[in-house]
């Protein structure tokens, strides 16, 4: 029965989560509020894992919170769920795609579902910000991070790695 729901629910997710790995985050944590999968926290966690992991964020995470859920099997069942909305929609749309490329509904609805995308994203940034800056320490150590960020033009992977032993050392 857990690999049903795990398939309904990343298929779910795979259909409306558009605009990428990021854009799944504000659905999975509506997740940990109908299942108990995964907390918040957790997912805070999932969320770093899979930003740090080779692939795309998205599956990564789909990967991670099946896996959470199911085991292998249902790490396998939620990424092939989360992908399968993508792929039956690309090829519907490369199938249509000469038909309707100049269709100007098709250039409005496209310009209406950015500022969506870029809202979802937002709010997945918030929930995530909410969970991680919990205390004084970890505010001043993102306080801190954004001043280098925006001084010192390092790799991302510098600040990664930084940020994960500034864990490591003060417990955070």
């Amino acid at each position: 029965m857990i690999h049903w729901v795990l398939f309904v629910e990343f298929f779910k997710i795979g259909l409306f989560a558009i605009g990428g790995g990021p854009a799944t985050i504000p659905f999975l944590f509506d997740l940990t509020k109908h299942y108990d999968w995964f907390s918040a926290e957790e997912l805070a966690n999932m969320v770093a894992v899979s930003q740090s992991t080779p692939g795309p964020v998205g599956i990564n995470m789909a990967t991670y919170a099946g896996f959470q859920a199911g085991g292998i099997l249902g790490g396998c069942i939620s990424t092939f769920s989360l992908v399968l909305p993508s792929l039956i929609i690309v090829v519907w749309v490369s199938k249509a795609l000469r038909r309707c490329a100049n269709n100007p509904i098709l250039h409005e609805v496209m310009f209406t579902i950015r500022p969506v995308v870029v809202v979802l994203i937002g709010l997945a940034c918030w929930e995530l910000f909410k969970i991680s800056v919990s205390n004084y320490y970890t505010a001043m150590v993102w306080v801190a991070l954004c001043i280098m960020i925006y001084f010192y033009k390092k790799s991302p992977i510098f600040y990664i790695i930084l940020s994960a032993l500034l864990g490591i050392v003060l417990k955070l």
